[in-house]
């Protein structure tokens, strides 16, 4: 958001000042070596806003910069005209104005991973950017050392006959397409994959994928990934056997869409669900990538999906609170399986050096959906600390993308470290509680939660222990109506009024305990604790196959085991 603008803006204002810079210094005064080395400089910040703006036009500073390089080299070498140096500018002025149109085409072809097939073409032409600004840098430093004109020469023309290959490969995949697909649609067919994990989301979301996966693995079915931006290709294959699949365009994705399918998993409401969507043949799920109070989770554009798995019977009621009418029949409660590795505390217990997990949310992409604590967070985390408490500091993936948000963590992560110091508690925050841990591992270590409004509780909600919600809205006494988990935990309000009432709950007496398991079941299901996943499981199963049923039918004395009571 606005962080991302702030480096977006840098970038661009170090590319092109410093292109312009540069060439200034080399064609009009006599400091050819500075004037190298801000181009080289300049050809830095070029890479760099790649990185912050992969769609960013920078034609202009690149020709500009090739040809302060070039000027720079025929300076240094100092012999006249030389046909070499002028064969080696035009050559390279091709390469600076075919280098964008390769790159668009190449993104328009369809690329795959755990698949036995190469896709070279469009992973090359996706790094011709780079690769032209290496070459430019490699110039540059010919012209520094005044190296023979021939060998920035031999480079550049290496560079086009690269170059060459791409551009016919594409013109080839274009103007004569195989009758029976691409390379990756015939590796697709003969996978035979029964249903699709479709996927699309801004960058940072991958973790809405990667929560499912083990158990669309565990289905036993062949399966693939259907991405719509090519930045989680890597790291979503990273996770999974299953193919990965990335498709910029519908007409790709009718060629990642083999006969074989007849299922489409979703993870979120993402704008381009709708490419998908138009295939009838599937039968179109959403899964949700957690199950909350928020706004967002009572969506109603979940009623363009054939089925809605919810984790339990709230998420029905919630999305009728909020107005939104879909059939009885498009709802499947199928618990919330990612809970199945969280350790189940069946009765208190004093918690005198207690470690408690703070998960504050991000602030969302509208006001209606803040439900950020950070701006009030640091009385909280001073208090936690003066009552001798361990704390895991997990705040949410998007927290970086707006700046004051980021201030505020860092200012939290400051007293954390501070206080470890200290005494020697094990605090754990940033990539520690986010990266190294899992959510589960942070839910088994710690013995209370303070939450914002997010799916975080739900989950926490399996293990019995005492949790907080943070009321950052002004909502007073409407809050528990709005966000009805809050009723079985302690609601921390905005001004901190009334924490110490709350942390003496939550901590010492924990007198909602009893009502934890009750809302524990209409929030997660009333599926046994030893086999918890098998709702998820049979339930998709049965979309795969109508007349498919558990092998071993669950008793009631079974399913009675679900909810430990204190």
């Amino acid at each position: 958001m606005r962080g991302d603008l702030v480096r977006k803006l840098i970038a661009r204002c170090l590319t092109t000042g410093l292109a312009v810079v540069a060439f200034l210094v080399v064609a009009l005064t006599g400091a050819t070596g500075w004037g190298l080395a801000l181009a080289v400089a300049a050809l830095a910040a070029a890479g760099y806003e790649r990185r912050v703006r992969p769609d960013a036009d920078i034609v202009a500073e690149t020709v500009l910069l090739a040809a302060g390089i070039l000027v720079g080299h025929a300076r240094r070498l100092d012999d006249g005209f030389d046909p070499v140096l002028a064969l080696t500018a035009l050559v390279l002025l091709g390469l600076v104005l075919l280098v964008g149109p390769l790159r668009d085409a190449g993104n328009l072809e369809i690329r795959a991973a755990n698949l036995p097939v190469r896709t070279w073409t469009p992973l090359v032409a996706a790094r011709l950017d780079s690769v032209l600004l290496g070459l430019l840098a490699v110039v540059a430093v010919a012209a520094a050392f005044a190296l023979p004109a021939g060998v920035a020469l031999a480079v550049v023309l290496l560079v086009a006959a690269g170059c060459g290959a791409v551009g016919l490969d594409l013109a080839r995949r274009r103007f004569r397409p195989s009758g029976g697909g691409g390379p990756v649609t015939r590796a697709l067919r003969a996978h035979q994959p029964e249903f699709l994990l479709y996927f699309s989301a801004p960058p940072g979301s991958e973790y809405q994928v990667t929560m499912w996966l083990p158990y669309l693995e565990r289905l036993g079915r062949p399966f693939l990934v259907l991405l719509r931006e090519p930045e989680f290709l890597p790291t979503i294959a990273a996770a999974t056997r299953a193919p990965v699949v990335y498709c910029p365009t519908l007409k790709a994705m009718d060629e990642a869409l083999v006969p074989s399918l007849r299922l489409a998993f979703y993870v979120n409401h993402g704008a381009k669900n709708s490419h998908c969507i138009r295939f009838t043949q599937l039968t179109h799920v959403q899964l949700h990538h957690g199950d909350s109070d928020k706004a967002p989770s009572a969506n109603p554009v979940s009623a363009i999906f054939d089925k809605i798995f919810v984790a339990g019977s709230a998420a029905i009621e919630r999305y009728a609170r909020a107005g939104v009418e879909i059939p009885a029949e498009k709802f499947v409660v199928v618990g919330r399986p990612q809970v199945e590795g969280i350790e189940v505390r069946q009765a208190a217990r004093p918690l005198t050096a207690p470690t408690v997990l703070y998960t504050p949310t991000w602030t969302g992409h509208h006001a209606d959906a803040n439900y950020c604590s950070l701006p009030v967070a640091e009385p909280l985390l001073r208090r936690l600390l003066d009552r001798g408490a361990t704390v895991i500091l997990r705040a949410h993936p998007y927290t970086g993308q707006n700046p004051a948000s980021a201030r505020q963590l860092a200012r939290l992560t400051e007293l954390l470290a501070a206080d470890r110091s200290r005494t020697g508690r094990e605090h754990l925050w940033g990539a520690a509680a986010s990266r190294e841990l899992s959510l589960t591992d942070c839910v088994n270590r710690s013995d209370a939660l303070i939450s914002d409004v997010s799916g975080v509780i739900s989950d926490y909600l399996y293990s019995g222990k005492p949790y907080a919600v943070t009321d950052l809205g002004v909502d007073g006494d409407e809050f528990v109506a709005r966000f009805p988990l809050a009723a079985s935990g302690y609601v921390l309000r905005r001004d901190m009024a009334n924490l110490d009432e709350v942390l003496a709950g939550l901590l010492d007496t924990d007198p909602l305990m009893a009502a934890r398991w009750q809302t524990r079941r209409r929030y997660l299901g009333d599926f046994p604790a030893d086999s918890y996943a098998d709702g998820f499981l049979d339930a998709a199963r049965r979309e795969l196959e109508p007349d498919w049923n558990p092998p071993t039918p669950r008793g009631a004395s079974d399913t009675a085991s679900l909810s430990p009571r204190p």
